[in-house]
């Protein structure tokens, strides 16, 4: 199929809440579908939310117990991968026959990663990508994803994958999703500045693909009493303003950036498109020079535990073991 229907979901999540916040996803996932939608893509950290503004008690050399407890507060609220919630995500996508594409805060053991997640309309949990790179204040609170989780996936709609935030300015990143022959790259976001737009136009006409940036929209009265926003604390002030876009590979906006408020963004996609400006432009191909540069790409999860007897033996034990 070379022409379907995408839509972005510019919603704000409801903070340090999963089961409100997966209730409100899925409501999202059936209103989009309705449009006649097939691919839906939420913000960063939609499930269950992005602590902007809050410093977790950090200082230089000390942690205040405050922070501790915000942590806490934190690491509750996000979700394991596979769990409970994506059931019920997987579920609503095949209710809706519909891909979605999702940012949700994961934890395992005691760390927490800003992930994306992959539905398909069958109803199953495709996998993810880990944000490989947290950005200043998040890498006290985010782990660092590895190799292992940048999946594009084959679909009747294109070759679907997704690169999280600030990680777009990671030209090595983009250039290995590229050359995984992404169609449609979903970028989940924080970042709501109108410069963003610039990133997505740059990216769409650089690989030559649809670009989908979803960010959310949300004001200080979704967050709890307590919680301390720097940026003001009437119910009315707006932590984020949302932005959301979707652009083709030409670098032309198809629809938004929306800073008005929630809302469905959709747009047509022609897939034919993505060959019509490849004809000129194509990085990891005619417009590549391997003869003087090359990326290496190392996909191996990195464990920092191994078993002796574990069949992924990067180390190769086994060999060593008589």
């Amino acid at each position: 199929m070379t022409t379907f229907r995408a839509a972005i979901a510019q919603i704000g999540s409801i903070p340090f809440d999963k089961a409100a916040s997966v209730r409100k996803v899925i409501e999202h996932i059936h209103k989009a579908a309705a449009t006649g939608a097939k691919l839906v893509v939420f913000p960063e950290a939609t499930i269950s939310g992005y602590p902007k503004g809050s410093d977790f008690g950090a200082r230089v050399g000390g942690r205040q117990p405050r922070g501790r407890d915000e942590f806490v507060r934190y690491f509750d609220a996000a979700i394991t991968v596979p769990g409970p919630e994506t059931d019920e995500l997987a579920a609503a996508a095949r209710e809706a026959q519909t891909y979605v594409v999702i940012g949700v805060m994961e934890k395992e053991v005691g760390t927490l990663y800003c992930t994306a997640l992959y539905f398909s309309p069958e109803g199953q949990l495709l996998g993810k990508h880990r944000k490989l790179m947290p950005t200043a204040m998040e890498r006290l609170i985010w782990g660092f994803g590895d190799g292992s989780t940048l999946p594009v996936y084959d679909t009747p709609y294109g070759k679907l994958g997704s690169v999280i935030c600030w990680e777009n300015y990671m030209p090595l990143l983009r250039m290995a999703m590229y050359n995984k022959g992404i169609q449609i790259y979903c970028a989940p976001t924080a970042d709501d500045r109108p410069a963003w737009i610039t990133t997505m136009q740059h990216i769409a006409m650089e690989g030559r693909c649809f670009v989908l940036a979803a960010c959310q929209y949300i004001t200080r009265e979704a967050y709890p009493s307590d919680y301390d926003a720097i940026q003001g604390n009437t119910p009315e002030t707006v932590l984020f303003h949302g932005g959301s876009a979707i652009i083709n590979p030409a670098g032309e906006i198809l629809a938004g950036p929306n800073y008005e408020g929630e809302a469905i963004l959709t747009a047509d996609i022609d897939l034919s498109d993505i060959t019509r400006w490849k004809y000129d432009l194509d990085v990891v191909g005619h417009y590549a020079r391997p003869d003087i540069f090359r990326l290496i790409v190392d996909e191996n999860p990195k464990p920092p535990v191994m078993n002796m007897n574990d069949p992924l033996d990067p180390l190769n034990f086994q060999s060593h073991k008589n």
